[in-house]
């Protein structure tokens, strides 16, 4: 098969290689799909950087989220058949980027019929991400107004969605025109570029003064800082990452004067110690899909000889929506 390999960590463009390899098997506890679309996220350019939190053993495939077919179960695992059409994670260092991926039973999933091939494979990480910040850390209610930052990206689009879907009024921040078209394609109620504008004026403006319930923060650096400067008496500023590359040192002074929280998000500790959670999340994304409340939103399809030029523009911040292998 063929499949693209990291036989050296550096940027994407640089040191993601296709290759033709063998098909690998199923382990104990392993399914083996065949890989119908494969979405890009952040942590596969981090892979290929060997920056990510954890470090598969060189040479790997990347590709951690995938929608596929069913191919061949391994032992141990029952109650998913071959031919049934999956989404999830992938197992590396067996990852998406290839015509076969392998996966963990316990992290497979219907792919809602309601969805493409392109779509079901944006649906794993970035919504679940999103649905764990804003219903299980946040405590979204309807009404309030939430202010996702990076909100053209993977796990920000979904943000915006799934706020909407929630009954929340939504102010997209982004970087730059296109971007902005696209956050406000997305359901964003206001949308604000960082560029040209600054965000903490225009919350404070559209709030009358008393700032955003919620802060959906994955990029960290500037962007805490002045989240800090407009979010509202009791909000609530949900750390999902850090794209700037830069970590911010909260002042925890400020946090107790102005009376607001500070909730981190890890979702993949979750899989660890609380898979049924996931399992559920997953049951209410499918819902809001089949109700078309949800719908994440592909810009790109790429083939394999075009998927390692597309990972590094996504490294480099110049995508917008999702950007899907597919194979």
């Amino acid at each position: 098969m063929k499949a693209l390999r990291v036989h050296e960590n550096g940027e994407p463009a640089d040191v993601l290689r296709l290759e033709e390899v063998a098909t690998p098997r199923p382990g104990p506890g392993q399914v083996l799909v065949r890989v119908r679309a494969a979405a890009v996220n952040f942590p596969d350019a981090l892979l290929c950087r060997g920056m990510y939190q954890t470090r598969p053993p060189l040479p790997f495939t990347p590709g951690v989220e995938l929608c596929g077919e069913v191919a061949e179960a391994g032992e141990g695992v029952t109650g998913i058949e071959p031919g049934a059409r999956v989404l999830g994670g992938a197992d590396l260092p067996a990852g998406a980027f290839a015509d076969y991926a392998l996966m963990s039973a316990d992290g497979v999933f219907p792919a809602p019929d309601s969805l493409g091939d392109d779509e079901a494979a944006s649906l794993y990480i970035g919504y679940q991400t999103g649905w764990f910040a804003l219903h299980r850390r946040a405590g979204l209610r309807p009404g309030e107004t939430v202010l996702v930052h990076a909100a053209a990206g993977g796990v920000g689009s979904a943000a915006v969605q799934l706020a909407k879907a929630a009954g929340a009024r939504v102010v997209g921040v982004v970087g730059g025109p296109e971007k902005a078209k696209t956050a406000a394609a997305l359901g964003a109620d206001v949308v604000v570029d960082r560029h040209a504008e600054d965000f903490v004026a225009v919350v404070k403006e559209l709030t009358g003064g008393r700032g955003a319930d919620v802060v959906f923060d994955p990029v960290g650096g500037e962007s805490y800082a002045r989240s800090t400067k407009c979010v509202a008496f009791e909000g609530r500023i949900v750390v999902i990452g850090f794209a700037s590359g830069t970590i911010p040192t909260p002042g925890l002074n400020h946090a107790l004067i102005k009376n607001y929280s500070i909730l981190g998000l890890h979702w993949g500790l979750y899989r660890q110690r609380a898979p049924e959670t996931v399992a559920e999340a997953h049951a209410r994304l499918t819902e809001l899909a089949d109700r078309g409340l949800v719908k994440p939103l592909v810009s790109e399809r790429l083939g394999a000889e075009g998927l390692a030029a597309g990972v590094q523009r996504l490294a480099d911040g110049d995508t917008v929506g999702r950007l899907v292998f597919t194979p």
